[in-house]
């Protein structure tokens, strides 16, 4: 039986030195904090944002709606999970919000933390969603 390895990229910043400029995005867009209230709103853009993609083979729980809401709910429930790093994008058309972009963070270690995942949906890719999500989640590790 072959075995099939996925090679994964670990990345570091200082966050104390970033500084940045957050992407204009269009009006339609609105970031929202961290709620309970949203824990299925950030399962569904999870969902959407990693079905089908590489991720999901690596992790099959990215590939299910039943998936995501679990993963979100073992997230939020570590003891190192920051709220402040925790961040939706939703997209609103014809009065209609919907999740299109989420992501989380953890503290890892004294001074040390990691993005948990990032997803943008993919009609909402190269708009700038998962430039600004990741800014504002660096910035909740300050």
């Amino acid at each position: 039986m072959g075995m099939t390895y996925f090679k994964r990229f670990h990345m570091e910043i200082n966050v104390s030195r970033l500084s940045h400029d957050a992407p204009l995005l269009s009006p339609a867009y609105r970031m929202l904090p961290w709620s309970y209230d949203l824990l299925d709103d950030h399962a569904e853009a999870k969902y959407r944002s990693f079905v089908g993609e590489i991720d999901a083979s690596v992790f099959p729980c990215l590939g299910e709606l039943d998936g995501c809401t679990r993963l979100m709910r073992d997230i939020v429930s570590r003891d190192g999970f920051l709220p402040r790093t925790t961040w939706l994008m939703c997209h609103a058309v014809r009065g209609a919000s919907q999740p299109c972009g989420t992501v989380q963070g953890m503290r890892t270690g004294p001074g040390e933390g990691s993005i948990q995942n990032l997803g943008v949906v993919p009609e909402h890719r190269g708009a700038g969603v998962g430039t600004s999500l990741l800014l504002q989640a660096l910035d909740g590790f300050l």
